[in-house]
């Protein structure tokens, strides 16, 4: 595993959903004391409604206007504002078994007790979002490969070279990366 600075302070989380960007990023923050900011909570609106692209954009460039914080969540879109200064990207790229476990234990126990996903919203998995056309477990399964894809690219963009990239394949990898962060 690369060395890091010590005084990394802005962190993107990636991965393909059910890779527990949301846990780790939840975690990395804790450890170095920064706010983690959930790309989720700040798109969705109650009923599942979402938000504006503009409204989004301002949320996203608010929540990253300190000098620390661990934002996780894709939306391509958005990776210009959030990578302008970010100092590390961390890619949770686990494999596809793995993922879709994940992604199926995690809204099955969401659906059993029914728990909100974000303060406020009264946005709750449902069967429909496991089972239907919208479903999470089928987005996880139709873009796992295509975002290996992606973000192999994004890596290698000369746009991107300020940003060090560090790839963890597997929770053992994660575990052993929160242990060795610097400082720890």
């Amino acid at each position: 595993m690369k060395t890091l600075p010590t005084d990394i302070r802005r962190i993107s989380v990636i991965g393909t959903s059910g890779s527990g960007k949301s846990t780790f990023a939840r975690r990395l923050a804790a450890k170095i004391g920064a706010p983690h900011i959930e790309m989720d909570q700040l798109f969705w609106l109650p009923n599942w409604k979402e938000v504006t692209p503009e409204v989004f954009f301002q949320k996203i460039e608010q929540a990253l206007s300190g000098d620390s914080w661990v934002i996780d969540g894709n939306y391509k879109a958005t990776q210009p504002v959030k990578w302008a200064r970010v100092q590390l990207v961390i890619w949770l790229d686990y494999s596809l078994p793995l993922t879709l476990y994940r992604v199926t234990t995690r809204a099955l126990s969401r659906i059993l007790t029914q728990r909100e996903l974000w303060p406020g919203t009264g946005n709750r998995e449902t069967w429909s979002k496991l089972l239907g056309k919208d479903s999470i477990v089928k987005w996880a399964y139709n873009t796992h490969a295509s975002n290996i894809v992606k973000y192999e690219r994004t890596m290698a963009d000369p746009r991107y070279a300020h940003i060090t990239f560090v790839r963890l394949r597997s929770p053992r990898e994660v575990e052993r990366f929160l242990r060795c962060w610097p400082g720890s």
